[in-house]
């Protein structure tokens, strides 16, 4: 990546840019020892302890084990940088000489495997060397800074579990929140954008009621599996005929579960549903759907006892500040030069900006990449960027450098744009 003359913001960047070599073993060791949702002790211990010896007041156990540094340097604007840390329960296929074999028992006491598929151990090293960053720097601007790692992104309940534990009564309230995410782009590029950034999420479980009996006597039984095999069949329709076309929802089904044994009918089935949407009115019409879908069609094979329909997880969109998008694309454009590029919405959601909300204030996410760039630029060439493993995938192996240093450089950047100079 282009070297940029050191004068202004560019020059700090550069100047106090810290050696990141043991921010990469670190790195390494959070990616080989990831931890689940809510289980992040060891993680958070981490940047707790990074955070205390730069001489940050560091609150701890937030919401779980939510941290939350906070710098004070003198009077002007306060500004909240974010970091989520857990990880997610997929098997690593990466081959990476650090890759996780990590295994933990997740909330239902099943044994799962564990791996850092989603950039949250990049999120966590980041952060924790741009506090380095900024607090050596720290003679250059002024105002507060509050360096806040979360529990439990991905299952969208850490942000809300930290603002209930008292988070804003802990740190001062910050007059803008900043986050970013690790993306499927060229390692060393940076997008932001206003407005749409991530959809609303709604995590919906489904229980259908039969009566089970011998598979030799389907008369005698009202067998759950047809009724969910109809209802997964039908919820496909809601989109495509119940959402106004070009507004964007998604409908997962990413779990259906009934019975043991080939003989038996079931007396129940359990559906998981996933709902992506950006608009209100589309988010209560699209579940309003799934509703009645499931109650018709368990109406239809007769069942007695009605179907239950829970939305047991929720976060809103994330639609960033216009003016301050504005303000990091001035501050972004200036320093990362052609490494600035555009990105698209992305139908995926995150509890970044409960953060915010619950205080009224703007915010921000961008995003960075983490493809080798010989990789990524043969890919485009084939038209194969689409294969590549993305989020979420057990071969999701990001490059370390340069994207930690766009990711450290990002950040501070981030906060350099709102603090006082």
């Amino acid at each position: 990546m282009q070297m940029r003359a050191p004068t202004g913001l560019n020059g700090l960047i550069e100047k106090y840019r810290p050696d990141l070599t043991p921010f990469e073993k670190t790195y390494r060791h959070i990616h080989h020892s990831p931890e689940l949702s809510g289980q992040e002790e060891q993680t958070s211990a981490t940047a707790a302890s990074h955070l205390k010896n730069l001489g940050f007041d560091v609150h701890t156990h937030i919401g779980g084990y939510g941290v939350a540094g906070v710098l004070h340097n003198g009077p002007g604007p306060t500004v909240l940088l974010r970091a989520d840390m857990d990880a997610l329960p997929v098997e690593e296929k990466t081959g990476l000489p650090y890759a996780s074999t990590k295994t933990a028992k997740d909330p239902d006491g099943e044994t799962v495997p564990v791996m850092h598929a989603c950039g949250h151990d990049t999120h966590v090293v980041s952060l924790m060397a741009s506090a380095s960053l900024l607090h050596a720097a720290r003679e250059h601007w002024s105002g507060t800074l509050i360096c806040l790692f979360q529990p439990a992104e991905e299952n969208v309940s850490g942000a809300r579990a930290m603002i209930e534990d008292g988070l804003y009564d802990k740190v001062p309230k910050p007059d803008v929140v900043l986050g970013q995410h690790l993306v499927r782009m060229k390692t060393g590029t940076v997008s932001v954008r206003a407005g749409r950034l991530l959809t609303a999420a709604d995590s919906i479980e489904v229980r259908v009621y039969g009566r089970g009996g011998h598979g030799s006597a389907p008369q005698s039984c009202i067998d759950p599996i047809v009724i969910g095999a109809a209802i997964v069949t039908r919820l496909q329709s809601v989109v495509s005929r119940e959402v106004t076309p070009g507004e964007l929802a998604v409908v997962t089904c990413g779990s259906i579960h009934a019975g043991h044994k080939a003989n038996i009918i079931p007396d129940q089935l359990d559906l998981k549903l996933s709902v992506r949407t950006y608009d209100k009115a589309t988010r209560e019409r699209v579940i309003a759907g799934i509703k009645r879908i499931v109650e018709a069609e368990c109406a239809a094979a007769g069942v007695v006892e009605k179907p239950s329909v829970d939305i047991v997880e929720s976060t809103p969109a994330t639609i960033n500040d216009e003016p301050t998008v504005r303000a990091l694309k001035k501050t972004f454009g200036a320093y990362f030069q052609e490494n600035l590029v555009e990105s698209e919405p992305i139908a995926a959601s995150e509890d970044f900006s409960l953060l915010a909300r619950a205080l009224g204030v703007p915010y921000v996410m961008w995003t960075y990449g983490g493809v080798d760039e010989k990789t990524w630029e043969d890919a485009v060439a084939k038209g194969t960027v689409n294969e590549l493993p993305s989020n979420h995938s057990p071969f999701f192996a990001p490059c370390i450098q340069p994207t930690l240093r766009t990711a450290v450089d990002a950040m501070s950047l981030g906060a350099l744009t709102f603090l006082r100079q």
